[in-house]
Formats: C-alpha cells, structure tokens, sequence
C-alpha cells in the first residue's frame, strides 16, 4: 500500500470509527458511569472485535457473511433486539442512583464486546474497507501489516475520545435532573440504532431462494 492508498485508508477508517453509533454511545456511557480505568475497558473490548473482524476480513470470511442474507437477516434481528433492549432498560434505570459497588470487569468488556459484534453494519464496512483498498497482486499479510496497525489506532483514538467525552460529561453533570436527561438520551440512542438497524434487514423473499 503506497502513501496515497494509505491516506486515503485512514480517511476512510476515520469516517469509519468517529460517525456516532452503538459503540460510540456505550463510551460514553461507561465515560459517564464508571471510573476511567473500567471505562476504557469498552474500548479493549472494541479493539478486541476490531481485530477479529480484520483478521475475519482478511481470511474473506465477511464477505462469505455478507453473501448469506438469510444468517445476515437473522444476525441484524438479534442486534436490533439486543440495542432495543439495551434502550428500554438504560431509559427505566435513568432516574436511579449510580450503583456505589461498580460493575464487575469482566462485565463491562463483555457488554461492550457485544454492542461492538451484534451489529452487522460492522461486517458490511469491514468488507467495503477490503474491496476499496486491498490490492489483490500483492501478498494479504503483508498489506496487513499497514493496515491494521493504523486501523486499529485511528479506532483507539477516536472510542477513547468518545469515552473522555462521557467521563468529562459526568463529572458535570452534578444535577440529578441534568444527569437523568444525559442518560435517557443516551438510552433513546440504543432505540433509535437498533430500529434503524431493523428498519434496514427487511428481507427480500427471492434473496432466500
């Protein structure tokens, strides 16, 4: 991948990772009710699907994903349900004091995991990043050695933004109201995401045939 290619990778990859979503929203929502350490967490755990779905991506195993609308149709149901649920629960507790014990580690690393895996948008931008700027007569692996080091940097940059962003929002948010209304809109996001997301899995019948 010479320089140009490269630039225009990270662009990409920029847009990619800072266009607000599931991940973003749950940054910020960890920056908000946890401490920093267990907050970053979240972004581990993002990082740890980013490799996966690059390693995925390399192999060609999204692509194949892509090309089964029925699993991708049953995968993007289960996410919807899983963001809906996210929602309706983080918008009932909104108005309930922050848990003095915080949320075990392993707890908010694997949620996080899940919002970062559920949603099959991820498999569709991860192919479309292979298709654009993966050139097919040079070796995978070595391409790979440029793009996932700056893939997954421009990814810890921009979701442990997204997490300070919460954490600077919470330590301000010092009235109760003021904080309930943060966490509620936050809450609404999850809803909106995940009927959007079922908003685009209708399926069509002859995709099944």
């Amino acid at each position: 991948m010479n320089f140009e290619a490269w630039t225009i990778f990270s662009l990409f990859w920029v847009v990619f990772v800072t266009t607000p979503g599931p991940n973003a929203v749950n940054c910020i929502s960890n920056g908000m009710m946890l401490s920093l350490p267990k907050a970053m967490l979240g972004v581990l755990a993002i990082l740890t699907q980013a490799t996966l779905f690059l390693l995925l991506s390399a192999l060609g195993v999204t692509a194949l994903i892509a090309a089964a609308p029925l699993w991708f149709f049953v995968a993007k149901i289960i996410g919807t349900g899983f963001l809906i649920f996210i929602g309706l629960r983080g918008w009932r507790n909104a108005t309930k004091p922050t848990p003095a014990v915080e949320r075990p580690a392993r707890h908010i690393y694997f949620h996080a995991l899940t919002v970062a895996t559920i949603n099959p948008k991820s498999v569709a931008g991860y192919l479309a990043a292979f298709s654009q700027f993966v050139q097919p007569d040079v070796p995978i692996w070595q391409q790979m050695g440029v793009i996932m080091p700056t893939a997954l940097g421009l990814t810890a940059l921009s979701y442990t933004g997204f997490t300070l962003l919460g954490f600077v929002m919470g330590r301000a948010a010092l009235k109760a109201v003021f904080n309930t209304w943060i966490r509620r809109g936050l809450a609404l996001c999850f809803i909106v995401y995940g009927v959007l997301l079922g908003a685009s899995s209708a399926p069509q019948l002859e995709d099944f045939r």
